[in-house]
C-alpha cells in the first residue's frame, strides 16, 4: 500500500479545546483510517508550521484524498497536507524509468539559433 504525509495544523478552537480537555487524537483518526482500508504508521505532535505529523498507508490516491477531506470538513484543522510518499525501492524504479522516458530537457537541446 501507498504510504503518505500527513502533516496538520490546528485552529486556535481545536487547541483551546484540547488544552481544556488532553487527548490523543490518533485515537480519534485510527478508525477513520482503518474504515478507509488505511493503517497508521506513526504520529508526532510537532511545533512550527504544522502542529501534527504523520505516516499513514492508505489503498490508494481515493482513499487517501477521502481521509482529507474528511478532516476538512470537520472543521478542527486550519490546514491539512497530504504528501505521497515513495519507498527508496520506488524511487529508484522511478529515476530508472525516467532515464528511459524519452524526454529532453530545453538546456538538453544546445544553443538556440534564435538568439544569433
Amino acid at each position: 500500500m501507498p504510504y503518505f504525509l500527513i502533516q496538520v495544523g490546528y485552529t486556535p478552537e481545536a487547541w483551546t479545546a484540547m488544552v481544556k480537555n488532553p487527548q490523543d487524537r490518533t485515537a480519534a483518526v485510527a478508525p477513520a483510517i482503518e474504515k478507509l482500508g488505511g493503517r497508521m504508521e506513526r504520529f508526532w505532535l510537532s511545533f512550527g508550521e504544522y502542529d501534527l505529523i504523520g505516516v499513514v498507508e492508505m489503498p490508494n490516491n481515493v482513499s487517501a484524498a477521502a481521509f482529507a477531506i474528511a478532516i476538512g470538513a470537520g472543521g478542527a484543522c486550519r490546514t491539512f497536507k497530504t504528501t505521497p510518499l515513495l519507498t527508496t525501492e520506488e524511487g529508484i524504479e522511478a529515476m530508472k524509468q525516467a532515464a528511459t522516458c524519452g524526454y529532453k530537457t530545453a538546456m538538453a537541446a544546445g544553443p538556440s539559433t534564435a538568439a544569433r
